[in-house]
């Protein structure tokens, strides 16, 4: 089309958002539909099956460029590397139905007000407005400002005085109409497609169309019998993918099908009034009431508090408070106007809110903010029903290959054309033979033979476990050189277990309490800390919140109280969460614990404080946290002097490790403190010592994945020094090597952003700011960390840092990037991709919900859950461990090389008849159709179906096998035989020509005793037609069938791989005996003269002498195929070897940056600060990122 476009018909949808794309203008017009639909009629259907194929040929052909605002069609174009179309018609929303419902005029107050996109997209005086549907997202057209808008969320440009004054008392009725009517239903609606449409779809399939045109062709010859078998296998094939695709809509279906049916409480200008959740637009005022709500779309919380289970996002099932927004006075959009995060006044959606706090008397309210695929759910199931399309070479390849065949094919019709128009046969005849010609070079076989090696890997894998979404991923899974893990309960067992308690005095630290024995830490202020200082809970009569907080709880042996329970303390207000001991609990001196006031706890803090009341006593202050930090608001004389060395001896075993503290309140005006005031002057209590326990197949998983040099990578939604353990204890990283900690802080203030490498040492402490938990830091390097033997460590934040302000150093610290700590469900997505694009091939393996962008993200997704994950992988395993990874691999491998060996028999066998045919065709002979059945389907279907059932090696060998279809040893291999196979077939050909009884006069060339077969042979000078199949009988066609046919088993048997990637080619039984019972069976139709079989297979008696010649001529054919295939096409060292000599090196962009930085003498450069204005080293390479920066402002 060029680049040259009317004014206004190209624009930009989504502009720098993941799901960027290009929107051109089309206008339909009558003339140019006719000629179309007259093009579809004369061509049997044949361009309306090209315009399905190609949408862009549909508008193109159907409809003239013109202007966006005057367009009945739009043309979508991805900016990726794909470039996919998709056509959308322009839609019109009238709001003519509103005008006799309320008098809605061009002129009413409610849609002159221009300041809303909303009132922009209204045409008046029509009142309508111009929409396009894309990838379940509403775009209305804006009048003013001249492009597709999406709709369905407030405007960003909102600022907090804005959002109070205009939604803080609800939308009118009128308002919610207009909305409703613009915006559409809130739902996230995921419809179970129905088989039909499946069906079609997978039918339409340009491949499957072909085995129609065969077929079709086939049953003009007659040639009934293969023609069946193709319809049976096709149509197995169909079904089964139909089946899966079914079985995955369904399950979507159900995962969402809950959240479209919620009723709220929604407050308008005429009271609140119940309302089901799909009535629900941006702007209505809603009305948290009671505890466990389902957030049916995402809003911001004006007034009240909430605390929030946002498990389905995070996938950590920890309460979070959620604050009002402010009412702030700038106007300043409302996400920017604080330094803290926007995100800690919105209320997601698909998550629960726990408990709703009203402040004061008054209830909790939330401004709805998106509706239906806008919000945070909505997102993620767009990101399952429309995944970013898998660029797998083998697949291109395929396409090439048959394109190749194609072209072949071409080149042997027009030779038939040839041939025949001048021995002057019959048109019909003529177009016959060339049609046919494609259909031997095509097999349409091919996709069901591919189709069968994916099914048993399938099998295999569900034996183990394993349950596939997506088959055709399998072949991915053997390209896998990277694999990404998430920590808690993928790698480690879920949750903290209490290890023991280190109390202090003043004399330092005391002797372990370990709670193994069952044994109550004595009461006093250390067990007052465990009971009271929490976040925790109590909904349905149980006890729910932070994991680490229940395990410390539950070790005190007390209970908590309902606020407004039966008892009601003096002073203590009536909101208080109050603790008590129970029965079981040791010898207590108070009566229980009212909780005050709470400062909860923030990861940026590292800590959290309360301020309690004993009841019937003081008030106190106790604080948790990271060891560091609680000690640095102590008293120093209370830290005990061996604080740091022994806190080393329990973080270097992995325990994760919280310190307390506490001090009496001399006021009892505590809300008049600040924080500030109460943390200070602590007295240190002592360490509360908790473990998170790797699987048991954890560590021998990854030794396995590595010694396959397999990358391995840990992205955790956990703090970095348990990650940092964890990935030592786990041997991903190992005890030789290095791990250097990133840590990139923003721009703040006149400073610009800056990045720092230091090297973690475990032999020193040094409390160093800003970390989620204080990483030991080396001050003095020697050289050996620059050996390469070292591994990268940072967090989320500086993840975010380096995308954004050092983005040219991304790919360089992802070469050795194998710790990515507090990493939110955006970011794990975002550094899979950046993985993807240094050309590595992606396995995510994860267990919560959090993964599931990510999962869908990476080329190949595990998850160890049946929940949302189950849904966004295309693997679940029912073994919630990771030894389905190397399982998974090893299938893929074995999957991947069955494919190549299936790629290239189907090539050469095609090859094989292809040019055994044409060979005849120069005699206008042929081979007969049994001839052809013979060798399709008693030869090529069953080679086809057992040559895949060889299972996967159990060794994973530290190399892939080659991932596509044109690489040069697959190649060399394929072209030898087809030459090798082209030898002999003329070889065989000529020579029989030359033989003294191929003469005009002999009618059999077999001796006397076998005068009953030369009643039945023919001479090849007198030929007469033999039944109705209309080809002729002659001492060629009997040569080049027995020489093709027995050829065809020599292939299979040669190209049947073995190790290193499946299992020799004598475990495949059934293969073995196929192989032989072929084998027997052609070579007993050759020596045995058996009259009605040569009659039936229309083969001629040849003398003894030249079938021995025929045998001879097959096993040197079979002895240099093997030898070359042996010594030459696997030898993997020869290969290697050719590849130095030559000079090549891997393209792959990740084995590039490699190498670049093997020779680079000041990378990693270690105890150094880089700011972002300064270039610094390697910054030449500029490497931007922006689907991450998009996907976090979404979230």
């Amino acid at each position: 089309m060029g680049d040259h476009f009317e004014k206004g018909q190209h624009a930009l949808l989504n502009e720098g958002e993941e799901n960027e794309m290009e929107i051109f203008g089309y206008r339909s017009q009558a003339c140019r539909k006719a000629l179309c639909l007259a093009g579809s009629i004369f061509s049997f259907g044949i361009l309306s099956l090209v315009f399905y194929w190609r949408p862009a040929w549909h508008v193109w052909a159907n409809c003239v460029p013109c202007s966006l605002q005057e367009a009945d069609v739009v043309l979508l174009k991805t900016t990726d590397e794909f470039q996919t179309y998709s056509r959308k018609k322009v839609m019109w929303i009238y709001l003519s139905a509103l005008s006799s419902t309320f008098g809605l005029t061009p002129d009413h107050p409610l849609i002159t007000d221009e300041e809303y996109i909303i009132n922009r997209a209204i045409r008046k005086p029509e009142l309508k407005v111009r929409c396009i549907k894309v990838q379940k997202i509403r775009y209305v057209w804006n009048n003013l400002e001249g492009q597709f808008q999406k709709i369905g969320s407030l405007e960003d440009w909102l600022s907090s005085a804005k959002i109070h004054l205009k939604f803080g008392s609800g939308l009118t009725t009128e308002e919610q109409e207009i909305r409703r009517l613009i915006c559409g239903p809130n739902t996230i609606d995921v419809e179970v497609t129905p088989i039909w449409k499946l069906l079609i779809k997978e039918v339409l399939n340009p491949f499957y169309i072909f085995q129609l045109f065969s077929v079709c062709l086939w049953f003009s010859e007659d040639y009934k019998e293969y023609a069946f078998a193709i319809i049976i296998m096709s149509v197995i094939s169909i079904a089964l993918t139909v089946y899966d695709l079914r079985e995955q809509s369904v399950k979507l279906h159900h995962l969402v099908e809950s959240h479209n049916s919620i009723t709220v409480s929604v407050c308008g200008r005429r009271g609140v009034q119940e309302l089901e959740s799909r009535f629900l637009v941006p702007g209505d005022l809603l009305i948290l009431t009671g505890n466990k709500v389902q957030m049916p779309c995402d809003a911001i919380l004006i007034d009240g508090s909430c605390v929030v289970d946002e498990g389905m996002l995070t996938g950590e099932s920890i309460p979070v408070t959620k604050t009002p927004l402010p009412l702030m006075d700038s106007c300043v959009p409302w996400k920017t106007q604080s330094e803290a995060d926007y995100k800690r006044h919105v209320l997601f959606c698909g998550t629960e809110v726990i408990q709703a706090k009203g402040a004061g008397s008054g209830p909790v309210r939330a401004v709805v903010l998106q509706t239906g695929f806008n919000t945070a759910k909505g997102d993620l199931v767009r990101s399952i029903l429309y995944p970013k399309p898998m660029n797998f070479k083998l697949y291109r390849d395929a396409i090439r290959f048959l394109l190749c065949l194609v072209g072949i094919a071409t080149i042997g019709m027009i030779y038939t054309l040839c041939v025949y128009v001048l021995s002057g046969e019959a048109p019909e005849e003529v177009v016959k033979k060339a049609l046919d010609v494609i259909t031997i070079a095509v097999p349409p076989a091919l996709p069901a033979a591919l189709t069968t090696g994916i099914i048993y890997a399938q099998r295999r894998l569900k034996k183990r476990g394993i349950f596939c979404i997506s088959p055709q991923r399998i072949n991915v899974c053997g390209q896998v050189n990277l694999v990404c893990f998430d920590k808690t309960g993928t790698l480690t067992k879920d949750g903290l277990d209490l290890w023991g308690v280190l109390p202090c005095d003043k004399n330092g630290f005391q002797e372990v309490h370990s709670f193994a024995s069952g044994k109550v830490l004595p009461w006093g202020p250390l067990s007052a800390a465990m009971a009271s200082c929490h976040s925790l809970v109590v909904l349905d009569e149980t006890i729910q919140g932070d994991p680490l907080d229940l395990k410390m709880f539950e070790a005190t042996n007390w209970e908590m109280a309902m606020p407004g329970d039966d008892f009601h303390i003096k002073g203590v207000p009536a909101y208080a969460m109050i603790v008590k001991p129970c029965k079981a609990a040791s010898q207590v001196s108070v009566e229980g614990i009212a909780v005050l006031h709470q400062f909860p706890f923030s990861s940026s803090l590292q800590r959290m404080t309360v301020i309690v009341q004993e009841i019937g006593g003081d008030q106190l202050v106790f604080m948790k946290g990271a060891p560091e930090r609680v000690a640095s608001f102590c008293q120093p004389e209370t830290v005990p002097t061996s604080f740091i060395s022994d806190l080393q001896i329990y973080t270097t075993q992995g325990f994760r490790v919280i310190a307390l503290a506490y001090k009496k309140l001399e006021t009892d005006h505590h809300t008049t403190l600040t924080r500030e005031k109460v943390e200070s002057d602590l007295i240190f209590l002592g360490l509360l010592i908790l473990e998170n326990r790797l699987k048991n197949e954890t560590k021998p998983v990854l030794e396995e994945l590595i010694s396959a040099q397999i990358k391995t990578v840990m992205i955790t939604g956990d703090n970095l020094q348990t990650a940092i353990t964890v990935a030592r204890k786990s041997g991903m990283v190992s005890e030789s090597q290095k791990v250097i900690l990133i840590e990139a802080n923003e721009t703040m203030g006149s400073s610009s952003a800056s990045i720092s490498w230091k090297l973690v040492e475990e032999k020193k402490q040094i409390a160093y700011g800003n970390q989620d938990n204080f990483i030991n830091i080396r001050e003095e390097v020697s050289d050996n960390g620059r050996e390469g033997s070292y591994h990268f460590a940072l967090s989320g934040k500086s993840f975010h840092v380096i995308s954004q302000h050092f983005s040219s150093l991304l790919p360089k610290i992802l070469i050795n990037g194998t710790i990515f700590a507090r990493m939110s469900p955006g970011q794990k997505s975002s550094l899979v991709e950046e993985f993807q694009k240094l050309d590595y091939f992606v396995g995510m393996c994860g267990d919560g919900a959090n993964d599931c962008g990510a999962l869908k993200m990476a080329h190949v997704g595990i998850s160890l859950s049946e929940q949302e994950a189950s849904v966004a992988s295309p693997f679940t395993s029912k073994t919630p461990n990771i030894e389905c990874v190397p399982h998974l691999i090893k299938e893929g491998r074995a999957a991947l090389v069955t494919s190549f060996c299936m790629f290239k028999y189907m090539a050469v066998y095609s090859m094989i008849q292809y040019i055994g045919v044409l060979l005849l065709y120069w005699k206008t002979n042929s081979l007969s159709n049994y001839q052809f059945l013979f060798q399709d389907l008693a030869i090529t279907t069953l080679i086809g179906v057992t040559m895949n059932l060889n299972g996967a090696y159990p060794k994973l060998v530290p190399f892939r096998p080659a991932g596509r279809l044109i690489s040069p040893p697959l190649l060399v291999s394929v072209i030898f035989n087809i030459l090798l196979s082209l030898a002999m077939h003329i070889v065989g050909f000529i020579l029989i020509q030359k033989q003294p009884w191929y003469s005009m006069e002999v009618h059999s060339a077999c001796t006397v005793k076998n005068e009953s077969i030369s009643k039945l042979t023919i001479s090849p000078t007198a030929p007469e037609k033999t039944g109705s199949n209309g080809v002729f009988t002659s001492f060629e066609n009997t040569t080049i069938w027995f020489l093709g046919t027995i050829n065809s088993i020599i292939v299979a048997f040669i190209f049947s791989k073995g190790k290193p990637f499946r299992q020799p080619i004598y475990t495949n039984y059934v293969f073995v005996l196929v192989l032989i019972t072929q084998l027997g069976v052609c070579l007993f139709i050759l020596f045995a003269d058996t009259p009605e079989l040569y009659r039936s297979l229309d083969l001629l008696c040849t003398p003894v002498l030249w079938r021995v010649y025929m045998v001879i001529m097959l096993g040197c054919n079979f002895i240099v195929s093997l030898v070359v295939e042996e010594a030459i096409i696997e030898n993997r060292a020869l290969w290697m070897a050719i590849k130095r000599c030559f000079g090549y090196r891997s393209k792959s962009q990740y084995r590039i940056w490699q190498r670049n930085l093997a020779n680079d003498s000041c990378w990693p450069p270690l105890n150094q600060t880089s700011y972002s204005d300064i270039a610094g080293c390697g910054r030449e390479v500029s490497y931007s990122n922006p689907v991450f920066e998009s996907h976090e402002e979404q979230l």
